[in-house]
């Protein structure tokens, strides 16, 4: 199957101020577009939506703006056809923020792809965790090869990315895996 017209968002995954998060998702789209690979793809950055923690009891001109972000947020995410997530790790688990986001998704996200980069003391392999279990309620494939960057051995004063050439081989894989999982579910949706 081909590549061609296969649209990839890139979600940062991380609200914090100061977050080390788009110095790690600029370097992955960096990455996977010099690739050539006939993939579209597209950084989604969950600052830019302001959503309502899923349930909570909101005024009406809360509402309305909460609303509004959901419905943005879920057009986004249905746009694509597999997902790169950025994800901090935060108390040896995803951010609260991302966890929060994917709560108000399903049908969006369901029978696609999704590929895992990860920062933190171990490499944001527990937020990874995290995240595998939660895709399994959501019907998103993830793949097996991740991207960890540590923040002490891939950030100078653990705030200033500065990757090991190492992490080149693992971003190919998991992008090989996510392209050729989300090129595949396509046909099935």
């Amino acid at each position: 199957m081909s590549n061609e017209n296969l649209k990839l968002g890139i979600i940062l995954g991380s609200v914090r101020q100061g977050r080390n998060a788009e110095a790690v998702t600029n370097w992955i789209y960096d990455f996977a577009t010099k690739r050539n690979d006939n993939v579209n793809y597209e950084i989604v950055d969950l600052a830019d939506y302001k959503l309502p923690l899923l349930g909570a009891a909101l005024n009406e001109s809360e509402q309305q703006a909460a609303d509004a972000a959901i419905k943005a947020w879920s057009e986004k995410m249905a746009s694509f056809d597999g997902y790169i997530f950025v994800a901090p790790e935060y108390n040896h688990a995803v951010g609260g923020a991302l966890k929060n986001a994917l709560d108000h998704l399903k049908p969006e996200v369901a029978n696609k792809a999704a590929g895992l980069v990860g920062y933190g003391s171990l490499g944001g392999v527990r937020a990874h965790e995290n995240l595998r279990l939660i895709f399994g309620e959501l019907q998103v494939a993830d793949v097996q090869t991740a991207v960890t960057f540590s923040l002490m051995a891939d950030f100078e004063n653990m705030s200033v990315f500065k990757p090991a050439d190492y992490h080149a081989a693992n971003a190919n894989g998991m992008l090989d895996q996510v392209i050729a999982w989300s090129s595949a579910l396509k046909t099935i949706r």
